[in-house]
């Protein structure tokens, strides 16, 4: 499917620029929800309702006022300079801050819109460098037409390509865009399921904790709660075991169904409309409902892939893609690409970036059994001592029989478990080669894939602990801009052998011509 998407023309370099008036307005709204809600739980906790009404209509007049006016003092010496070879921003009115990004050092620009920014049609812009934190570069509430065009810009200057007020390569042109991953709604409500989540009772934990004066009584007193169910609750024990028995059914059936209910809400509210495409700039991502991102990933910034499952989800073949870059999603290190497909979905995406998956004929290797002996044994022992000590305890304290044997059979269940666990991770963890990548899978249950270009690694580092060291395994840990990428418990040989590849492979290759053996 191929699609045509208009972009904005590169702004040209000139004077200092302003973001849009009505930004300041966005700002002062955004700020007064977040005082509004303080002034309406102080009227609810108060109980005054009547007087409590009269007084929160002007209290809100006088923070939308306070808030709007100090937006507007922001917005006014709020200032943003499009030059030749960098991008300036200066802010501040007793204390003015000056910063001068290069292009050559932003990675990315993306494109967010939360919900009340997109009702004006505003736009939050992010220049990311790497460095992550504050040291990245924002400018909020613009246009959409300008948000299109400062990334533009940013391509443009990138590449060494000038932009001139009035030259024909400043107007609009037509992108090709094809298609390569979408979801509908039915998919979108289907990976929904299997994104079971109980965070709304840690919500509501927290709203109890910060709205506590509100409540009837003590939330933190058993006695109160205990009060609060004696009636039914004694009503329930009247009814019998079988009453009891479905009454917790039914509450554990309740919780399921909060669980999904909150699963399915969080990913329609981050992934609902999500689309990537090829774009001659990469793999563009959008995303959202409230609040809609706009990514664009340089193919040739993917550092590595990760091909991840779930337990349940990999019995369907459904499956989720994510590419390590320089920039950073949402903290996570990696950008979503293929949030929940299948892998004949997922292939085609690959191969865009560049890599690909494991050969049907790739040599597979395991990790050194003595390290998953060592790791099994480094979980047994403390088990272990521990159901001798209750033992040695329950005698010295005089414990009844069948209570000693019930811990002490818990903690031996657990070393089984234990010794059960690295056994099943020895035949599923593995590595292979081949003349471009590395392939290293883990897990089992919900196992994962990481795909890393040798040639784009940066460094290689082989570490021993003590006991490595006296077994003949070690560590490997490469160096991948945007993420990680280790491999544990290898056999020395084997792991200087892959150092030694890895090591031929990036000197074997001329990086002032990367970019045309890429494209």
């Amino acid at each position: 499917m191929t699609e045509t998407a208009v972009v904005a023309a590169p702004l040209p370099s000139e004077e200092w620029r302003r973001t849009s008036p009505m930004s300041f307005v966005v700002s002062a709204i955004m700020s007064l929800s977040k005082g509004g809600l303080p002034a309406l739980a102080a009227i609810v906790g108060s109980g005054a309702w009547g007087m409590g009404l009269l007084v929160l209509v002007p209290t809100l007049a006088a923070l939308l006022a306070f808030s709007s006016f100090f937006s507007f003092i922001a917005w006014r010496h709020f200032r943003y300079h499009v030059g030749d070879s960098d991008i300036r921003v200066e802010r501040g009115l007793f204390s003015r801050t000056a910063r001068s990004v290069p292009y050559e050092r932003i990675q990315d620009v993306s494109l967010e819109q939360a919900f009340i920014p997109r009702l004006f049609g505003m736009v939050d812009v992010k220049f990311e460098t790497g460095a992550g934190g504050k040291d990245e570069v924002r400018i909020r509430y613009v246009t959409a037409e300008e948000a299109e065009a400062l990334r533009e810009t940013v391509r443009a200057r990138k590449s060494g390509e000038a932009v001139v007020a009035g030259d024909a390569e400043a107007t609009p042109v037509a992108e090709p865009a094809r298609t390569l991953f979408a979801m509908d709604f039915k998919r979108l409500l289907t990976f929904g399921v299997f994104e079971f989540s109980l965070v709304v009772f840690a919500l509501l934990a927290g709203a109890a904790q910060q709205f506590d004066f509100l409540m009837p009584f003590d939330i933190y007193n058993p006695e109160e709660w205990i009060r609060l169910f004696a009636g039914p609750g004694h009503r329930l024990l009247e009814l019998g075991v079988g009453a009891q028995v479905v009454g917790v059914a039914l509450a554990l059936i309740t919780l399921a169904l909060l669980g999904l209910l909150t699963g399915m809400i969080r990913t329609v509210l981050r992934d609902y409309g999500f689309r990537l495409e090829e774009t001659p700039k990469g793999l563009r991502r959008r995303r959202g409902l409230l609040t809609k991102t706009d990514v664009v990933m340089p193919v040739h910034r993917v550092q590595a892939l990760k091909v991840t499952t779930g337990i349940l989800r990999r019995r369907w073949g459904w499956h989720g893609l994510g590419v390590v870059s320089l920039s950073q999603d949402a903290k996570s290190g990696k950008h979503v690409v293929v949030p929940f497909g299948q892998m004949d979905e997922i292939a085609p995406v690959i191969g865009v970036t560049g890599f690909e998956l494991p050969p049907a004929n790739a040599a597979w290797q395991r990790s050194s059994p003595k390290h998953k002996v060592d790791q099994a044994l480094l979980g047994v022992i403390p088990l272990s001592l521990a159901a001798a000590a209750s033992l040695a305890i329950g005698n010295l304290a005089d414990a009844p029989g069948p209570w000693r044997l019930w811990v002490a059979a818990g903690f031996a269940a657990a070393a089984i478990l234990v010794l059960l666990r690295e056994n099943f991770l020895w035949r599923h963890d593995r590595t292979a080669l081949d003349a471009r990548h590395i392939f290293a899978q883990h897990g089992w249950l919900a196992p994962k894939l990481d795909i890393a270009s040798r040639v784009k690694l940066q460094s290689i580092e082989i570490s021993q602990g003590p006991l490595a060291r006296r077994r003949g395994y070690a560590n490997l840990t490469f160096g991948v801009a945007g993420g990680t990428f280790a491999i544990a418990g290898v056999p020395l040989g084997e792991a200087r052998a892959i150092r030694r590849a890895v090591l031929d492979s990036i000197t074997g290759v001329d990086f002032s011509r990367l970019g045309e053996i890429e494209g």
